[in-house]
């Protein structure tokens, strides 16, 4: 903006009885505002107010390049607009004016130039509530009271970007030139390093805001730590954009807990798995879902998402939900904070600080042509999610097989069933059997089963692992890959639905199975009934309360016609989002350059709304005037 230039702007006050406009009525302004750009014909601006008036030239003079150099915006604006025009000489002695520094007294007026009287009466409350973070010492009985205070500050920011400058200005004010070894001044900089991982100011308040760090950076002091932090935090939030919500308890509770400068990743969280082991993985304010996920491949030794199929989920509040996955331009402090507001809609004034984001690490997208190419990592973490679909009877086994695939994740787990000496007993071994059954064998083949046809196939199930003795368990994963690899529909996720009459599937319930080829319908054996390319789909997705897929199949040789074929599913609202997310992926995936206008069969590029949480609101950064 500041190559735009103006040449002459005239500015007029009127007396305070309104223009009349002839036939067009009376437009209520008592000033006029003429700006006449270079070869071009003046601009009129009625102004209702002398104030909305000032707010206009404030705003054309920063355009035009400076604000310094004429009389307009506050006090505070101006002088930041004359230091901006001397490249911040650090010499000057406006860095030390009694304008720009720190101030016992509260602020009468904001310091930034806002367009309403309602912004400006926010503008105070934020100083106020800003000045109760900074002033009250933080101890563990008060960090709840810390973390609230910060919140709803930033919240009202997220919500009104008009007053982010504002914030900026307020807390730059209270850290210049204020006594040092104060707590109170630490606590500023909290404040300051929660704010740079939200949101920056805009124009020339990003330029002083960065100089002010230049300023303060010192690894030698506590203070100056956390300058350089807000360094590192200005830049990447300029590569990675803004948040969208405000920072949840964990991040304010990190940055309060400890100086961040201390660590380059400030945050962390685990990971599970789904063998039951976890990954503890470091993040900062900035740290997208695909960064995260990097970081996690290096460490675990797994190929990046777009050839492994592997994707990060997230647990609902409501712990009933399906699990969500993550997109991978989301932001895992965005994730944890709205996960965080939901539970909290869920379930007001429980688990306050005990619960947090459960985070899985799961294959997602299975491709066939990327088996050659997997890592011992990425098949013992498949063979424990196809255990997970053959407990929960999303695939297909016999009880025989069932029993020897669960030999198979016993000896990978526990490795050679110890032989139980002929004069002990035997309840430890028993115990053992019996919790591998527990946990590799499907529910439905044990559920009615008796004690003694319990203690039958713990026996069974002894014979078998007794005979893996001394198999590696990556070649027991081998084998367990192997044999579920034979059935056609590997790789593909299972959703129970019910057709909905009229419907040519006759049966009552039935498995929809998406894969990389299509959606297969199957009857309640996993048997297929209909398979539907992806190139005949024509749209899906949630109608109503139920899943409808609309498919066009090649009618009869010679004929040229195709016959268009409407589908509807009753399934839960959950399962449907899920459904139709994973289809629009495969899809994307075989078409990724294809326009998302493009509603060509087979060629469509779906973009679907994956947002964590769609019951919540979202706050969007644009004009938001009260």
């Amino acid at each position: 903006m500041r190559e735009a230039s103006v040449q002459e702007v005239d500015r007029s006050c009127d007396s305070d009885e309104d223009y009349e406009t002839g036939s067009r009525g009376f437009l209520s302004s008592h000033c006029t505002l003429v700006v006449k750009p270079r070869d071009q014909s003046p601009t009129y601006l009625l102004i209702g107010t002398r104030q909305e008036k000032d707010t206009w030239l404030y705003h054309l003079m920063v355009a035009a390049g400076s604000s310094a150099t004429f009389n307009v915006g506050t006090e505070y604006e101006r002088l930041i607009g004359t230091l901006l025009d001397a490249d911040g000489d650090p010499e000057s002695a406006l860095w030390r004016s009694e304008a720009l520094s720190f101030c016992k007294e509260g602020l009468r007026s904001p310091l930034t130039t806002l367009p309403s009287e309602a912004l400006q009466t926010e503008a105070l409350k934020l100083f106020k509530s800003c000045q109760l973070f900074i002033n009250v010492l933080v101890e563990s009985p008060s960090v709840d009271y810390h973390t609230s205070l910060a919140q709803n500050a930033l919240q009202v920011c997220l919500t009104h970007p008009e007053l982010q400058n504002e914030m900026y200005c307020q807390l730059i004010k209270q850290t210049n030139q204020r006594m040092p070894h104060n707590y109170s001044l630490t606590q500023c900089w909290q404040l300051l390093s929660l704010c740079v991982a939200l949101f920056l100011p805009q124009q020339h308040f990003l330029w002083y805001l960065k100089q002010y760090l230049q300023r303060n950076a010192d690894p030698r002091s506590e203070v100056g730590k956390y300058a350089v932090y807000c360094q590192r935090s200005v830049e990447r939030t300029l590569t990675n954009g803004e948040r969208e919500a405000r920072p949840s308890r964990m991040e304010i509770v990190s940055i309060l807990l400890r100086n961040p400068y201390h660590h380059s990743l400030p945050f962390s969280i685990p990971v599970h798995f789904m063998n039951s082991t976890y990954q503890v993985v470091g993040f900062d304010g900035s740290t997208t879902v695909e960064e995260f996920l990097h970081t996690l491949n290096q460490r675990i030794g797994v190929r990046k998402p777009q050839l492994s199929g592997f994707a990060l989920f997230t647990d609902h509040p409501s712990g009933k939900e399906p699990e969500h996955c993550l997109q991978p331009s989301a932001k895992i402090c965005d994730v944890i904070s709205k996960w965080e507001q939901a539970l909290k809609e869920l379930h007001p004034g429980k688990n306050e600080g005990t619960r947090i984001v459960r985070l899985t690490y799961k294959s997602r997208l299975c491709f066939r042509a990327q088996v050659k190419g997997e890592t011992e990592r990425e098949r013992l973490l498949l063979a424990y999610q196809v255990n997970d679909e053959v407990q929960q009877g999303h695939f297909p086994v016999n009880k025989e097989l069932a029993l020897e695939v669960a030999a198979l994740l016993a000896q990978v787990e526990h490795g050679d069933l110890e032989k139980p000496a002929a004069a002990s007993p035997q309840p430890k071994s028993q115990l053992l059997l019996l919790q591998v059954l527990d946990r590799f064998y499907p529910k439905r083949y044990r559920q009615d089963c008796a004690p003694e046809q319990l203690r039958d196939l713990a026996e069974r199930l002894a014979n078998k692992w007794s005979m893996l003795r001394g198999c590696s368990a990556s070649e027991c994963v081998r084998i367990y890959l192997t044999v579920a690899r034979k059935w056609p529909l590997f790789g593909a996720k299972l959703y129970s639905a019910k057709p909905v009459p009229p419907s040519s599937v006759e049966q009552t319930q039935v498995w929809l199975a998406v894969n990389e080829d299509g959606l297969c319908v199957l009857d309640f054996t996993m048997n297929t009934l209909f398979t539907y390319p992806y190139q005949c789909v024509v749209t899906f997705g949630g109608c109503r309360d139920d899943f409808m897929v609309v498919t066009s199949q090649q009618g009869e040789p010679g004929v040229g016609r195709r016959g268009v074929e409407k589908l509807v599913f009753a399934m839960a609202k959950p399962k449907i989002l899920e459904l139709t997310l994973l289809m629009a992926d495969y899809m994307n995936h075989w078409n990724p350059g294809v326009s998302p206008a493009s509603h060509k069969p087979g060629g469509q590029h779906w973009d679907m709304d994956g947002r964590h949480f769609p019951a919540m609101n979202y706050t969007t950064k644009g004009p938001t005037l009260l």
